[in-house]
């Protein structure tokens, strides 16, 4: 169990950090806080006195405890170093390290070092990942958004780095509340090419998987969509199956197994994925099944990641620029920083390629 003092102590920095106390406001007095946690004196004073001594708080002799400005100093009296805090979704996925190579790309050579922290797409997690890069005095902030389709109970933090005027970039997504930049690929677009590409081949029972509790998703169906409009035709019903962070593993094979094990007539004759991964998942399920990829099924990625030749079929996916996302965010966040004008770094989409490869193949007459 976590004591006393300590979730005093935790709860006072989240104060900090979210912006309810400001630098040079006095925090409440100790019977405030005593009648608030509903805590001892001791309690209160151990907490605040720890907080002082790491340079949260300073104490005026006879006039209370106020909050520090902790930008102003380093705690050691050093010269601060020059960092940038990164915080993705997942930081092992299988895109994010080539995203973290184009940042420390750039970051290296204007010499700043980066802290990074990793949500697993959880909003609990984002905010004690907020919290870590915040406490460590970041210079500017590259953020992927977790769950971004969804209101963010962790706004608050985002708005404190902009009354502190610390810069922050949006990776892959954004939060429709805040206005910073963004470095984004048109995922809409994505989706468009993807499902023409299967429309063009014959194919009119085309199956979309999605993730739908970030942008990504959302957006890539649209596409998924309009390129249905434009060749004047809608996806069936059913033929659009939408799936959550937590549910993209054995509930999504086994809808698709569903899905395949219809009569022939209603089963799908070939399928948009939400990312590569996801259709390397369902390549499992199809090779279960005894079908063949493309004979039996066409199938599309998205992301053209090293998971496209990594079985025996090679997937035909949507290009994502990755190392040249991850630098653009570098490169507008340092511009930001730098130049401390909130104008200096404007968002950018870059445009999806479709990379053709045996996955996919003409429709049967």
């Amino acid at each position: 169990m976590v004591a006393k003092y300590i979730q005093v102590k935790e709860a006072i920095k989240a104060w900090i950090l979210e912006g309810r106390i400001t630098p040079g406001e006095k925090i409440g007095s100790e019977s405030d806080l005593m009648g608030q946690f509903n805590v001892s004196r001791h309690t209160i004073r151990q907490a605040i006195g720890e907080l002082v001594h790491e340079d949260w708080l300073y104490t005026v002799q006879g006039g209370g405890t106020y909050c520090k400005d902790r930008r102003k100093s380093d705690t050691h009296g050093t010269m601060k170093t020059k960092t940038i805090g990164v915080m993705t979704t997942y930081i092992s996925d299988y895109i994010f390290p080539y995203i973290i190579r184009g940042i420390e790309s750039y970051t290296t050579e204007n010499d700043y070092s980066l802290l990074l922290t990793s949500t697993n797409n959880n909003v609990d997690l984002e905010k004690k990942g907020l919290q870590n890069v915040m406490t460590n005095n970041i210079d500017g902030l590259i953020v992927e958004p977790t769950k971004s389709t969804y209101h963010n109970p962790n706004l608050n933090y985002y708005l404190n780095l902009e009354r502190n005027k610390i810069p922050y970039v949006m990776i892959n997504a954004s939060y429709s509340e805040l206005a910073g930049p963004s470095i984004t690929l048109n995922d809409e677009k994505g989706g468009f090419i993807a499902t023409e590409h299967l429309i063009k081949l014959g194919y009119t029972k085309v199956l979309g998987l999605f993730k739908t509790d970030d942008l990504q998703g959302i957006d890539r169906m649209k596409g998924y969509i309009d390129a249905h409009r434009k060749h004047h035709l809608l996806p069936f019903p059913d033929m659009v199956i939408s799936f959550s962070t937590e549910e993209k593993g054995e509930k999504l094979q086994e809808q698709v197994r569903a899905m395949l094990t219809r009569k022939k007539e209603n089963r799908p004759e070939a399928i948009v994925c939400y990312n590569d991964e996801t259709a390397l998942s369902i390549l499992h399920v199809i090779r279960k099944l005894n079908m063949k990829v493309p004979e039996d099924l066409s199938i599309v990625g998205f992301d053209d990641s090293h998971l496209t030749e990594a079985s025996e079929v090679q997937l035909t996916s949507v290009k994502h620029p990755k190392t040249e996302l991850g630098r653009a965010a570098a490169e507008v966040l340092i511009n930001l920083i730098e130049n401390k004008n909130p104008d200096a770094g404007g968002s950018i989409v870059f445009e999806p390629e479709l990379v053709i490869r045996n996955s996919t193949k003409p429709a049967s007459s």
